[in-house]
């Protein structure tokens, strides 16, 4: 008896970028929007069911290498190739806020769950975390022997987790502004 084959199936595709795409992020409130970054230097917003961006998103001088939604999908955060980050009104579709910090690409970045911060990991060996109404970072962590290439808020919002090129992963209490523990990843 022969065997049926399956033929995968493609919920969507989008095509919007003119170069490759870096990154994506998926809103978490209501997983029906994502933000892909790019080559061509902007961030593009999709909403799933329609075929084209609502949003094409620009102002970086360099290729897009990392974005995040806030929690309520209204703010989008990019980090840059050039270490630069932009933080873009989703309702108004433009950057209100440009950052600067990091010495050399931002890798990640990921927004606090309750409040208006966002944390951010570059290949500068940091983790800052930035407050977004203040404009400024308010905490940079040192520790990473090479890049930060991920970030992560705990669900509570008392740690942020870090890990790097160095092969180590770091958790850091927000509250102490301390390290509280790493992680060797052997392998």
């Amino acid at each position: 008896m022969p065997s049926k084959s399956r033929r995968p199936f493609k919920f969507q595709e989008f095509a919007g970028h003119s170069g490759d795409v870096r990154c994506i992020s998926i809103g978490r409130k209501s997983c029906k929007v994502l933000a892909t970054g790019g080559d061509d230097r902007k961030a593009n917003v999709w909403a799933l069911g329609k075929p084209n961006a609502i949003l094409s998103l620009s102002g970086h001088t360099s290729p897009v290498s990392c974005v995040c939604f806030d929690a309520q999908e209204e703010t989008l955060v990019g980090g840059a190739e050039s270490g630069t980050i932009k933080l873009w009104d989703l309702d108004q579709g433009k950057a209100i806020r440009t950052l600067l910090g990091h010495r050399s690409e931002c890798l990640s970045a990921d927004f606090h769950p309750y409040g208006a911060f966002f944390a951010s990991g570059s290949l500068d060996t940091n983790l800052k975390v930035w407050d977004v109404r203040r404009k400024t970072c308010i905490q940079t962590y040192k520790g990473h022997l090479q890049g930060v290439s991920s970030v992560r808020f705990s669900p509570d919002g008392k740690w942020v987790v870090s890990a790097g090129q160095d092969n180590i992963v770091k958790i850091w209490d927000l509250t102490a502004g301390k390290l509280l523990h790493d992680y060797q990843h052997d392998g």
